[in-house]
């Protein structure tokens, strides 16, 4: 953790401290990373319901890492079923 420095007029300055909820929330390439695959293939298994449901922030795309812990850690078993498959 950072400590924040004062200048000599009393401001605090340096570094915003990050909030942890930025800390749990993973992008595609730091879940690519934790399953070692490519991030195309986060996709694909998020689209195909086999992986925990992203939050969706706007544009972003984003896994929270204590689902994708518990995920793995029960096997990776599908956790959705996908509506409209093939036949």
């Amino acid at each position: 953790m950072t400590t924040p420095n004062h200048a000599t007029d009393g401001r605090t300055v340096g570094p915003e401290p990050r909030p942890a909820i930025i800390a749990e929330l993973l992008d595609v390439g730091a879940v690519a990373g934790l399953l070692r695959c490519s991030r195309r293939h986060v996709y694909r298994l998020s689209d195909a319901g086999r992986l925990p449901r992203p939050i969706k922030l706007g544009q972003l795309v984003r896994w929270r890492r204590a689902s994708l812990n518990e995920w793995l850690a029960a096997g990776c078993p599908p956790v959705r079923s996908v509506r409209g498959g093939a036949r």
